[in-house]
C-alpha cells in the first residue's frame, strides 16, 4: 500500500481517516477538496484541476482522500489500493451534523488560503449544504461503490471494504 485512495459518501469521515492512515503510513495526505476549492466556494476548472492532481499523483506514495466520479480515470491509473468507508446511514448522518454543527460554531477556515468557512445558513438552510447533499447521494453513492466493488473492473487494485469506525480503526491499529 504506496498509493491509496479513501472513497465514500460526504459525511464518512474520510478525511480524518486518511489523515491517521498516511500518519501511520509515514506517507503524504492529499485532500482532494483543498486542491479543489478556491476562495469564495469557487473551484477550478476541470482540466486545471486534473492537472493539479495528477501532479500530485505522480509522487511516490500518498493517500488521497476523495471520491470525485471524474477523477477516476485519472487516479486510478495510479493507486494501487483502494479503501471504501461505507458506514450506515444514520451513522453517517450523525457524522455530518456533528460536523456541520461545530464548522458552523468555530467559523474555522475548511482549507487554509481559501477563507472558505460553514455557516449555519449555508449547513442548514442552503442548496449548497452538505448535509443536503449527503441525503440526496448517500444511497446513490453506496450502489455505485457496491457495483465497483463487485466487478471486475478494478484489476490489480486491492479493495478494502470497512463497514465501522471500530472496523477502520482496527485496520489502521493492525497496520
Amino acid at each position: 500500500m504506496k498509493r491509496i485512495n479513501v472513497i465514500g459518501t460526504s459525511g464518512s469521515g474520510k478525511s480524518h481517516f486518511s489523515y491517521l492512515l498516511a500518519q501511520k503510513l509515514g506517507i503524504p495526505y492529499i485532500e482532494m477538496d483543498a486542491l479543489f476549492w478556491l476562495p469564495n466556494w469557487e473551484h477550478l476548472e476541470t482540466e486545471e484541476f486534473l492537472s493539479l492532481l495528477k501532479a500530485h499523483l505522480e509522487k511516490e506514495a500518498w493517500v488521497l482522500d476523495g471520491n470525485q466520479s471524474k477523477t477516476n480515470s485519472l487516479k486510478w491509473q495510479y493507486v494501487d489500493t483502494i479503501i471504501w468507508l461505507d458506514y450506515s446511514f444514520f451513522h453517517t448522518f450523525k457524522q455530518i451534523l456533528i460536523r456541520s454543527f461545530k464548522r458552523s460554531k468555530s467559523k474555522q477556515e475548511i482549507w487554509p488560503g481559501t477563507g472558505n468557512t460553514e455557516s449555519f445558513r449555508r449547513n442548514f438552510l442552503s442548496s449548497e449544504s452538505v448535509i443536503l447533499w449527503m441525503l440526496q447521494n448517500y444511497w446513490k453513492t453506496k450502489r455505485k461503490y457496491a457495483k465497483l466493488f463487485a466487478s471486475d473492473s478494478l484489476n490489480g487494485i486491492q479493495l478494502v471494504h470497512l463497514t465501522s469506525q471500530k472496523k477502520a480503526k482496527s485496520f489502521i491499529a493492525n497496520l
